[in-house]
């Protein structure tokens, strides 16, 4: 996927298999709960295989008790026909289903096959609970498929489980006490900091003016320290 800060962390999770559900979600009904365009649909067509909706993480599944706005945690299986992906064919899924979700995106085959987990942070809507609200994607590095997965965290209810899940996707570490909104909340102003960061030293590097250097590098040195207070 083409965004994003990824993290070094095995984020392959052994579900617990009475939560499995394996069924084949078919791409039009995503395309009809998400109204997808004709160029979403050729995304699609080019990039997906197949779309299973592997896992049911609820109360009557694993025994935990639902919390608002994490009354389930869906887990998407996603076979890719190339490495490419664009963000907005999960966006459009996530629109479809109104449930937290994490997508293990699957590419290649047998001792080739990897697999990467990709989610966003989504909350029912202040203004309005019908509406999901989704932060960008988080994603962890391709592993390979066949890896060992690692036991599901231990958690008191689903809105803690949904925690621990994006915990390992996360390119920054929580702080103390801090909320799972205001961590996202930070990461993404991070990204943006950095993308700033970035652009700045670009046109650094063609100034030629010195005056004018002299000022675009005092606007950098204070970047970065923002940037290092949202990140420490």
């Amino acid at each position: 996927m083409s965004h994003g800060a990824t993290v070094q962390k095995p984020a392959l999770i052994a579900y617990p298999r009475q939560a499995a559900f394996g069924r084949v979600l078919p791409k039009n009904k995503i395309y009809e709960h998400s109204g997808a365009n004709t160029r979403l649909k050729e995304l699609f067509v080019e990039q997906v295989e197949q779309i299973v909706w592997q896992y049911k993480l609820a109360p009557e599944t694993i025994n935990l008790p639902a919390r608002p706005g994490v009354p389930e945690i869906q887990i998407f299986s996603i076979q890719l026909k190339s490495t490419e992906l664009q963000e907005d064919v999960l966006r459009c899924i996530d629109s479809a289903v109104q449930f937290p979700i994490l997508f293990e995106l699957n590419q290649g085959q047998g001792d080739q096959a990897k697999t990467q987990v990709a989610a966003a942070y989504k909350r029912p809507s202040e203004l309005d609970v019908s509406r999901w609200v989704m932060s960008s994607y988080f994603t962890s590095d391709w592993t390979p498929a066949a890896s060992a997965r690692a036991a599901m965290p231990l958690a008191l209810d689903m809105g803690h489980l949904y925690s621990a899940l994006l915990q390992d996707l996360m390119p920054l570490p929580a702080r103390p006490q801090e909320a799972l909104s205001d961590w996202v909340a930070r990461v993404e102003l991070a990204a943006s900091k950095w993308r700033e960061v970035e652009k700045t030293q670009a046109r650094l590097a063609k100034e030629k003016q010195f005056n004018r250097k002299v000022e675009i590098n005092a606007t950098l040195r204070q970047l970065k320290s923002e940037l290092k207070q949202l990140r420490s």
